[in-house]
This record gives C-alpha cells, sequence and structure tokens, in this order.
C-alpha cells in the first residue's frame, strides 16, 4: 500500500533532501542537490525504484511506527518502534555537509531488545540504473556512472546482498545503538573523511538550535509559524540562497491524474511573499541571501525574465518524462524539469520590484545596482503590461488578460512611485510611474470587474474567478473597506470554497489551464483568504479559518501544495515552500504586523 503524502517526513542538509515515512522507508533522495537524479524514487514508483528502510525485524512494508516527532525545533526524526520484545527509537538526519551529503540513521534501544533490519535499495537516476555494489574495508561501495555511496555502520553489523539490495540484521537492547551512515561523491573522486554520526548528531541539533533562536516572531501559533520557518530554511539551497518550491517532482494534484508537475526550482511568484516571512521573524541574513539569488537570477535582458530559475539562478530547465517510473498512486507522467518556464508571466515584474522595495524598507543593504535594475524592468513592463499572458498559474491553454497580472503590474509602477518618495536622492520619473499606475488601475476596474456580481473576475471578460484576486487587498490596490473587494472575497468564498478551504480557479466547464481532471484546494490561496478576511475586518472568520489549516498539516507540522477535501488527504509536491510562506505570513497578519510597513 502506498503511503499517502502526509505520512512522511522532511530531512535535508540544506543543499538536498529526503522524504522518510512512518513506516520507517526513505522513499525519496536527489544526491548531490535538490534539483539531481533520486537515488531512492519508490515514491514514484515501487520500492524496486529505490529505497532505504529501517525498521523492527518482520515488519513489513504497510506497518508503521508508533510515533514519531522532531527533536524540539529541529530537522531532526525520532521515530519510535514499540513491539512486543522491546522499544526502539530510529534518529534520521542529514549533517549540514562539508563535502559530501550524508544520511545518518541512529537506531537506538530504549527498552527492552529488539531485532532490527535493514533494506537498502540504491537505483541511481530517478530508480532506473542499478549500480555495482562491493566491499571496501567493510564498507559497502555502490558505483554507477558519476554517482558513488559508500554505506558503513558503527559498531559494524551483519550486511548481505540479497535481490539487488544490501541488507543488515542486527539487535539492539537498551542504551545500546547501531548508527548508519550513507555517503554520496562523485564515481571518480576519492572517498570523503569519514564523519563520526554521533557527533553529527550534537553539530546538527546545535546549529538548529542556534538558527531558532534568532527566530523574533512572539505572536500566536508561534510554534507552527516556527516549523514553517524551519521548512523554508529546509527548502534553501545553501550555497545560493534560493528556495526551492518543493524538493519533490510529480506528487500529483490529483491521484490518478495527469497535473504532476517538478518544483524543485525557485519561482518568482514567490519572491515578495518568501522575503516578507522571513523579515517579519527575524531572519535578514536569510532575505539577504534571497534578495541576492534574485539579483543575479534576474540580471540580464528584462525582455528574458523568467517565472522560473534553478538553484543557482539556470535558465534551461528542459521538460521530460520519465516513462519507467509508474507514478505516485499511478499517477502519470512523472516529469522532471518544467516547461512553464518558457511562459510569459507579467506578475513577476510586479514581484520582483515589490520584493526589492520591501528589502529597502526593511534594512536590507542595498545593492548599487538594484534600483537601475528596477527601472529596467519598469520600463519593458511599461510597454507590455497591456499584453495577455499565461498567468501565476502557469496555464497550458491560451494566453488572456489576467487580472492578477495586471494587478501586479499596478504593483511595480505604484513601488517604483514609493520608493521615489521614500528615497529622494534615487533618479527616476515619479510622474511617469504615476502616469502608468492609474493608467493600470482604471483598465482593471473597468474590464476585470464583474459589477453584476460585485467581484473581480479571473481575466477580462470572464465569468470565472480565481483566488489570487484575494491578493488585491494585500497589495494595496484598493482598500479593505472597499465594497469590491469585499464582494471579491465573498464570492471567492462562495464558488471556490470547499470546506472552507479555496480552489485556485475551476477546473470544471473551463479550458482556461488547457488539461483534463480536477485538482484541490490550494493551501495558499486559502491562507490568502485568511489574510483578505482579516484586512476586511471578519478577524474571527480569519481566525478560524486559519485554524482549520493548521489541523491540516501532517503529525510533524507538514503541509504539501493541496487539499483533497472529500478524500480528506494532502495532495501535490510535498513539503510545500508556498503552503508554509502563506502560513507564516498569515499569521504575522493575524497578530497585526505588516513587514512591508
Amino acid at each position: 500500500m502506498t503511503p499517502r503524502i502526509e505520512d512522511y517526513a522532511l530531512i535535508g542538509d540544506l543543499q538536498t533532501a529526503a522524504l522518510v515515512g512512518r513506516n520507517g522507508s526513505v522513499d525519496w533522495l536527489c544526491l548531490p542537490r535538490f534539483d539531481s537524479g533520486a537515488c531512492f524514487a519508490a515514491l514514484l514508483g515501487t520500492e524496486e525504484n529505490g529505497h532505504w528502510r529501517v525498521a523492527p525485524k518482520g515488519a513489513g512494508p504497510s506497518d508503521t511506527c508508533t510515533r514519531r516527532a522532531y527533536v524540539k525545533d529541529s530537522l531532526v526524526l525520532e521515530t519510535y518502534w514499540e513491539t512486543r520484545t522491546g522499544t526502539v527509537k530510529v534518529i534520521d538526519f542529514m549533517p549540514q555537509r562539508d563535502k559530501a551529503p550524508d544520511l545518518m540513521r541512529i537506531v537506538e534501544g530504549v527498552s527492552g531488545t529488539v531485532d532490527m533490519s535493514s533494506v537498502l535499495r540504491l537505483r541511481f537516476d530517478f530508480g532506473s540504473v542499478v549500480p555495482w555494489v562491493r566491499k571496501s574495508h567493510g564498507h559497502r561501495v555502490a558505483v554507477a556512472g558519476p554517482d558513488s555511496v559508500w554505506l558503513r555502520s558503527e559498531p559494524p553489523v551483519k550486511t548481505w546482498g540479497q535481490q539487488f539490495s544490501t541488507c543488515s540484521s542486527f539487535t539492539v537492547a537498551e542504551g545500546e545503538s547501531v548508527a548508519f551512515v550513507l555517503t554520496w561523491h562523485p564515481s571518480h573522486s576519492p572517498r570523503p573523511k569519514l564523519i563520526d554520526p554521533h557527533k553529527a548528531l550534537k553539530h546538527t541539533l546545535h546549529d538548529w538550535a542556534k538558527w531558532t533562536d534568532h527566530c523574533t516572531y512572539e505572536g500566536p501559533y508561534r510554534d507552527a509559524v516556527l516549523r514553517s520557518l524551519i521548512t523554508l530554511k529546509a527548502l534553501t539551497y545553501g550555497p545560493t540562497g534560493g528556495i526551492v518550491a518543493a524538493p519533490t517532482t510529480s506528487l500529483p494534484e490529483e491521484i490518478g491524474g495527469v497535473r504532476n508537475w517538478d518544483y524543485r526550482f525557485c519561482w518568482l511568484r514567490d519572491a515578495t511573499l518568501t522575503l516578507g516571512a522571513m523579515v517579519s521573524a527575524g531572519y535578514l541574513e536569510e532575505a539577504e541571501a534571497w534578495r541576492d539569488w534574485l539579483l543575479r537570477a534576474v540580471a540580464g535582458d528584462p525582455a528574458d525574465l523568467q517565472i522560473m530559475y534553478g538553484l543557482a539562478g539556470e535558465r534551461r530547465l528542459p521538460e521530460s518524462e520519465l516513462p519507467w517510473l509508474a507514478g505516485y498512486e499511478n499517477s502519470r507522467p512523472v516529469r522532471t524539469g518544467n516547461a512553464a518556464v518558457r511562459q510569459r508571466q507579467l506578475d513577476v515584474y510586479g514581484e520582483v520590484i515589490d520584493a526589492l522595495r520591501l528589502a529597502r524598507v526593511a534594512g536590507l543593504d542595498d545593492k548599487p545596482h538594484a534600483w537601475n535594475l528596477q527601472l529596467s524592468l519598469l520600463g519593458f513592463l511599461e510597454s507590455t503590461w497591456r499584453e495577455p499572458d499565461e498567468g501565476l498559474w502557469e496555464i497550458r491553454g491560451a494566453r488572456r488578460h489576467f487580472v492578477h497580472s495586471k494587478v501586479m503590474a499596478w504593483v511595480a509602477a505604484d513601488r517604483a512611485v514609493r520608493s521615489l518618495e521614500e528615497n529622494p536622492e534615487l533618479p527616476g520619473d515619479a510622474e511617469r510611474w504615476r502616469a502608468m499606475r492609474e493608467a493600470v488601475h482604471a483598465e482593471v476596474c473597468e474590464k476585470g470587474y464583474d459589477p453584476e456580481r460585485n467581484t473581480f473576475t479571473q481575466s477580462y471578460g470572464s465569468r470565472e474567478l480565481d483566488a489570487s484576486t484575494l491578493l488585491i487587498v494585500r497589495t494595496g490596490f484598493l482598500p479593505p473597506d472597499d465594497p469590491r473587494v469585499i464582494g471579491t472575497v465573498d464570492a471567492v468564498r462562495a464558488e471556490l470554497g470547499s470546506d472552507g478551504l479555496v480552489r485556485r480557479y475551476s477546473t470544471q466547464g473551463s479550458s482556461v489551464d488547457g488539461l483534463p481532471g480536477d485538482e484541490g484546494a490550494f493551501l495558499a490561496c486559502s491562507f490568502w483568504l485568511v489574510d483578505a478576511l482579516q484586512r476586511i475586518g471578519r478577524p474571527d472568520q480569519a481566525r478560524e479559518l486559519f485554524e482549520h489549516l493548521l489541523e491540516l498539516r501532517n503529525d510533524v507540522g507538514l503541509l504539501a501544495e493541496e487539499y483533497g477535501v472529500a478524500a480528506g488527504r494532502q495532495l501535490g509536491n510535498f513539503p510545500q515552500a508556498f503552503s508554509h510562506i502563506g502560513l507564516v505570513n498569515s499569521a504575522v497578519d493575524l497578530a497585526g504586523e505588516d513587514p512591508a510597513g
């Protein structure tokens, strides 16, 4: 039986991440980076596509642990197994790496004695390549093409090969421990220096304690906010500061459907909301790293601005399918890369300009070229904002005049005007951008608003609604008490709502996204509804919805992209940065704080 998406927990080393199931199996791990090929891909196929399970001997694949939790405010996972003969604890973590990535699994005896087993199936290149495994100095070494993995245990345990896997059997009694260390390195390089797993555990806990101590957020729901911040930190590619949307690819928005995308990249649409979440919690260093990644990624011809980039700002993210993988619960195709990178989404210009102003307001050290870059982006947007685009949801249908894209063009002009007003020494033509701001505002109110239903629509001339219009009040496009804002909030709740949650848009009877099938409620949009309710003066409704959303987190506080209301389960790539950004920002709103000023 395939574990549910919410059955997984996340561990990582700030360069990649693994998903560990409640059954003790690591079913997803890309090495050495988030966007590398997976050496454990059972998540999107079967155990034969790679996994590593450590569990009591005799436990079947569907047997799950007794309980699990992260150690305090860290990314170190403790999983407890209570058996007839005793209790064990499995500690899973990835220390922040020096050079090579390490996945460590320490089995500790809590009471009695427990017979344990470890089954490791390494399959490189997303489960398609079976490596050659040999022994070397008491270690197991797996090599195939560019990849090499070393497995060792301390103390050494009985290990043998079976059905193209590496199996281990051992017994732990109270107070005893067995530690496994799996280390990746390029196959042409020497074996990395061995790391003591117990010292690595202490250092990892210390690193997380030191990081979480910097959190300045003391408002309501602090535990949930801190767990989301830890998750966002875990999704950060440390060397560059870029934040991946999720560490997975192709987890479905509809079970058995085709809406399966690769999210192991960095989206500009997240820029302002991400920066706001970090600033509001006092993580200015992370905010600055994200801002600097943003500046590097978007540098160049403004006409070539992309909606997403690779971890270091790479531009080419070609999409392909992996036919040898059956897909999560037979949801095909499994994709790598993302063809949406070629789309035109005019809202990203507003996202970038808004984020850079927010960075300035937050007191981050300004970059000399940042303002000139913004002027260049705004100059291009001035000549193109009237054109149709694919919108922030990356539709694969025809281009349209999406209201959210136009609103974000207004944001770009508005933030430029405000920046010039706040910093008179900056060069620029404030009157020019005021004129653009007024023109965009007038057109959106005329063409993107349905007076009959008192709501903004998804696109010009359409009767369809879109949850992105909930952001109108956050952006300042209209004041919170404007009847059109209130009407839009009520219309979105009524037409796109389900059990209080919100879908992005209707997929029924609409060809807007060019795809068959359906999808779940979008969790980030549901947090936007919390924000909108709070701002239009309905704090009790906002808090009630926020607490409902908190209940949808799994047992270790993680959220996927979507939630299937009918099935009562999480959907989409996991964990999703956008969902956790929404959680943090909603908590900040409920606390009455606004990092943008």
